[in-house]
């Protein structure tokens, strides 16, 4: 069975102060997210070194905080650039007129809208914005194609760089939980990572969130 590593880009000034940072927005990473992102690349090596490889295919977020996170991993895992994936498929939520707010301020602005979307943010669209939904039309179809080639050769790895909406979508549809729990039920620390393995008998969740560095977590 071959393996998908499906991580959260590290951490931007926006991440580390709680606001949203959506599709629109294309900020960089902080000082401390470029540590993190070399951080992330040596665990990722170090657990690539463990599977079979014969074939690895890097796929990013367009998004330059996931293509800067992604940098440091091809570079250890000798991946020229010019052969990463750029899909615009993985890019996170539109928070619409929400982008760049903090949680409080989005309760402020739209009452009613944001406690449906509490409730079920797989439903509810962002105002002026996306959906759960809308982001799992985009980004489920890219995952499965990687899943169903990983899982014909169990030499094959796959390195998705996205999103903490893209990934809990992504992972609530794996372990086949109901979709309107994604955020409830799931947290994407920056550079957190998940490792799952696909072969004949589906997905193996092996790695939940997995921390770049030991003490490293957080919204």
């Amino acid at each position: 069975m071959g393996s998908l590593f499906l991580a959260r880009h590290a951490t931007t000034d926006a991440s580390a102060s709680g606001r949203n940072l959506g599709g629109r927005n294309d900020a960089p990473l902080s000082a401390a997210g470029e540590r993190l992102a070399g951080a992330l690349a040596r665990a990722i090596a170090s657990e690539m070194a463990e599977l079979p490889q014969d074939r690895v295919r890097l796929v990013t977020s367009p998004a330059l905080r996931c293509r800067s996170t992604l940098a440091p991993i091809a570079e250890a895992l000798g991946v020229p650039a010019a052969a990463v994936e750029v899909e615009a498929g993985l890019l996170e939520i539109d928070y619409g007129a929400w982008d760049g707010l903090t949680a409080e301020q989005c309760l402020a602005r739209d009452p009613a809208v944001r406690a449906a979307w509490l409730a079920d943010p797989f439903a509810t669209r962002c105002p002026g914005g996306e959906s759960g939904a809308d982001v799992a039309a985009r980004a489920l179809p890219i995952v499965r194609e990687l899943a169903a080639w990983t899982a014909a050769d169990r030499s094959r790895s796959a390195i998705v760089m996205a999103h903490n909406h893209v990934n809990r979508i992504v992972l609530t549809d794996l372990l086949g939980w109901p979709m309107a729990d994604y955020r409830r039920r799931l947290n994407q620390d920056p550079a957190g990572y998940n490792l799952i393995t696909f072969g004949g008998d589906g997905p193996v969740v092996r790695r939940i969130n997995a921390p770049a560095a030991p003490g490293v977590g957080g919204e």
